[in-house]
């Protein structure tokens, strides 16, 4: 699946999100931009096949996320569950590729940045979803915890690929709480997407070394 077809679906999603009257752009293209990176790892030839297994249920249940958050309505409880199952596959993939969160300072550093995200969201979250949403950090964070952790133990282009990914979902994640629940920024979607699929992009690419 080529980078072009990615990058114009991409696009025409970001439009569709930001400019009035456009939406059904964003209701069409950004389900099918992850699908269409679902479908290069699909396509890999990987000789991992356990870890290319794990990407691929990442990317689906990410494609089922992303179909309940731009959903009419308040289904954003099941677009976290979708996206905290995708977070479990990608952490086991990454696994496969290395020692548990060893070694330590990724972990730290990740746990900073979820303890100061959890901490600025707090007074804003729902009761409902102060749970929920604690639980879905830490397997974020554990996540790109553990991509970091494997780029330290054999520092390759996947293991790069797979860490870049890593942050970039922390970073995406990020913004879009702190845009719904906390304050709003400009362009969010934007920020928002943009950052999502390169995360999702650059895992998947991660299967190909």
């Amino acid at each position: 699946m080529s980078v072009a077809a990615v990058a114009v679906s991409a696009a025409l999603a970001i439009v569709g999100a930001e400019a009035d009257g456009l939406r059904i752009l964003h209701y069409l293209f950004k389900p099918l931009t992850t699908l269409l990176v679902a479908a290069m790892v699909w396509r890999t030839a990987a000789n991992e096949h356990g870890y290319r297994r794990a990407v691929l249920a990442g990317l689906l249940l990410s494609l089922l996320g992303d179909v309940f958050l731009m959903l009419p309505g308040d289904w954003f409880a099941f677009g976290l569950g979708s996206f905290l199952l995708a977070h479990l596959c990608y952490l086991r993939a990454f696994r496969l590729r290395g020692e548990w969160l060893r070694p330590i300072w990724p972990v730290l550093a990740y746990g900073v940045i979820a303890t100061a995200v959890l901490a600025y969201l707090w007074p804003h979250l729902p009761a409902e979803l102060k749970t929920p949403v604690v639980v879905y950090v830490v397997a974020l964070a554990g996540m790109a915890a553990q991509a970091a952790c494997v780029w330290r133990q054999r520092p390759d282009g996947a293991a790069t690929l797979a860490a870049v990914g890593g942050a970039c979902f922390v970073l995406s994640d990020a913004l879009l709480a702190i845009d719904r629940f906390a304050m709003a920024i400009p362009l969010a979607s934007v920020w928002v997407l943009l950052s999502y699929w390169a995360a999702q992009w650059c895992i998947a690419r991660s299967t190909a070394s």
